[in-house]
C-alpha cells in the first residue's frame, strides 16, 4: 500500500516489526481521531468542542513525531555519523526546524 511517487527521496529505514506496528498503531488512531473532527462537524457539534479534539490531535500527531524523531536518531544518524557521512546532521537540522515551525 505504499505510495513510491510521494517519497521525497530514495533512503529508505529497516524497522522491526514490532516498531513498524507501533507506528502505524499510533497513525491509525489519529486517523480516527481525525474521521472524528470531520463528523462533529458534520453534526454542527459547537466550535470548542471540536477545538478541543483538534488540539488532542495536535498533542498525538507530536508524539508520534517524537518517537519517530528518537528512533531516527538512536538509529539513523548515530550509523551514518559512525560511517563518517557527516551531512546526516545538516539533514537532522533542517528537520528538526521543520517540525519546531
Amino acid at each position: 500500500m505504499t505510495d513510491t511517487t510521494t517519497c521525497c527521496c530514495t533512503k529508505t529505514t529497516a524497522r522491526s516489526e514490532e516498531e513498524r506496528k507501533k507506528l502505524i498503531n499510533r497513525l491509525s488512531r489519529i486517523e480516527g481521531q481525525i474521521r472524528g473532527i470531520r463528523g462533529m462537524i458534520e453534526n454542527d457539534a459547537y466550535c470548542t468542542d471540536i477545538l478541543n479534539q483538534s488540539a488532542a490531535v495536535n498533542a498525538a500527531v507530536n508524539a508520534f513525531n517524537k518517537e519517530l524523531l528518537a528512533s531516527h536518531i538512536r538509529g539513523c544518524v548515530a550509523r551514518d555519523i559512525r560511517e563518517g557521512k557527516d551531512e546526516v546532521i545538516d539533514e537532522l537540522v533542517v528537520t528538526l526546524q521543520k517540525l519546531m515551525k
